[in-house]
């Protein structure tokens, strides 16, 4: 693990945009199965919280005092802090590129996390690393070479409950992806991280594997391939040691591509297994068998969802300019949360 440059934090900012008395609405609850009854009120509100961002991305949800939602403006170099009271403030700059590349064509954090000490995991574009901003307030850096090779552009990650990091690493922050001068792997990957720094290569298999999590017993991994020809998601099952055995298709949305707008991205889980998944036209919600039980539609281009709010309960949801938000009837599991909390 290596050290990096000081941080910025908690500065106001004037371009986005946030509502501070009613939020407008944007979209419906899509019903495909009854039971969505049983995690969404079919009249339930898809509000807009924050606006103006050129792409947002990884909402990660804080459960500090009385919390507060972080999310990455990719092309924007930054990290953006939203809370009900005091609405948006610059948390962070840069976020996911400070010079250390030759090449910043796509280059801000892109997915968050919390990690079981409670501080912010970053997977990074321009930087081409998993780091993690610390309690002191420096940034370490936790991965970013496999093999000797430096990584493509890490995107999204989960921990499990033992502290191992799941996550995927595409090639988007590379201007001409796999084929760009300055790639040094050949493939797009699946890891883990342990605890002691030990990382393992998983898989290799998918072209664009994105968003990424996990069921709540620890046995399944859920990833998504955000590739127009093939808008799926796979299932891995989890061994003991934790490596992978091999996945079966869980779902496809690639006959959705150019219908609705966006494609397969990132996801999240609630305690009850259901896998909550961007895709296209917005959030589309999943039994743990794969049985589809309806969409939060949203029109937008919908990058990644998170749950965090009181309860746990409030899917938050990045949607290419905006940020929204819409009350749910679940919560979502914490790998980490106190005992009885999840």
């Amino acid at each position: 693990m290596t050290r990096s440059c000081a941080l910025v934090w908690l500065i106001s900012v004037a371009c986005p945009s946030v509502f501070a008395e009613v939020p407008p609405t944007i979209g419906e609850v899509i019903p495909h199965d009854p039971r969505i009854a049983e995690v969404l009120d079919g009249d339930a509100k898809i509000e807009v919280i924050a606006t103006g961002f050129k792409w947002s991305e990884g909402p990660c949800w804080v459960p500090k005092e009385d919390g507060y939602l972080l999310f990455s403006d990719v092309p924007a170099n930054s990290i953006y802090r939203w809370t009900q009271v005091d609405g948006i403030s610059l948390f962070l700059k840069p976020s996911g590129f400070t010079g250390r590349t030759k090449d910043a064509w796509n280059g801000g954090s892109n997915g968050l996390l919390l990690n079981r000490r409670g501080e912010i995991v970053c997977f990074e574009h321009g930087d081409r690393r998993v780091s993690c901003i610390t309690r002191g307030g420096g940034k370490i850096t936790l991965a970013d070479r496999y093999d000797g090779k430096r990584l493509n552009s890490p995107n999204d990650g989960v921990f499990d409950r033992y502290g191992n990091l799941y996550f995927t690493d595409p090639p988007y922050g590379l201007r001409e992806g796999l084929a760009d001068d300055l790639a040094e792997l050949d493939f797009s990957g699946l890891y883990r991280l342990a605890p002691d720094g030990d990382l393992t290569l998983l898989s290799k298999e998918m072209t664009f594997p994105n968003g990424v999590g996990l069921s709540p017993d620890g046995k399944t991994l859920y990833v998504s391939q955000c590739d127009p020809n093939a808008a799926i998601w796979r299932a891995f099952p989890v061994n003991d040691d934790g490596t992978v055995g091999n996945p079966h298709l869980f779902a496809d949305a690639t006959s959705e591509w150019g219908q609705l707008p966006g494609l397969v991205d990132g996801l999240t889980i609630d305690v009850d297994g259901r896998v909550w998944a961007t895709s296209p036209g917005g959030v589309t919600i999943f039994l743990p068998d794969g049985t589809t039980l309806g969409r939060i539609g949203v029109g937008e281009k919908i990058s990644n969802c998170t749950f965090g709010g009181a309860g746990n309960s409030i899917l938050y949801l990045t949607a290419d300019m905006h940020v929204c938000r819409i009350t749910t009837k679940t919560s979502g599991y914490r790998p980490f949360a106190p005992a009885g909390q999840n």
